[in-house]
């Protein structure tokens, strides 16, 4: 069992930066693939960011690519998910996901944390 902790979300201004981080208790963080997920008032849930479980690999949609970064720590059982250059659009409550290397959806979800970015 995997449980998760977003912390950093917050109020910022267009053209701001955040930082989100997620804390993973469990002993089997260092094998799940990590990710971050956010859903904004009256739209679907839109995928952001993924890691593997070495970090060598990621994924980002052309939404956030090139403005949003995902890594992890896996001594420190922690993601992070570094924002620059936010937009008003990608006000949302970010939440962050993980599953098992051997699994293909994502079986555990934190309880989310809210961006707001104003213009």
């Amino acid at each position: 069992q995997v449980q998760l902790a977003e912390s950093g979300g917050g109020l910022v201004q267009a053209g701001g930066s955040l930082r989100l981080s997620c804390v993973a208790s469990g002993r089997a963080f260092s094998t799940y693939v990590m990710g971050w997920f956010r859903q904004a008032p009256g739209k679907e849930r839109e995928y952001v960011a993924a890691i593997n479980w070495s970090g060598g690999s990621t994924y980002y949609p052309d939404s956030v690519k090139g403005r949003f970064t995902i890594s992890r720590d896996s001594a420190k059982n922690t993601v992070h998910l570094q924002m620059n250059s936010l937009k008003p659009e990608d006000t949302a409550v970010y939440f962050c996901v993980a599953h098992s290397a051997d699994r293909d959806s994502w079986d555990y979800w934190g309880q989310g944390t809210q961006v707001t970015v104003s213009s």
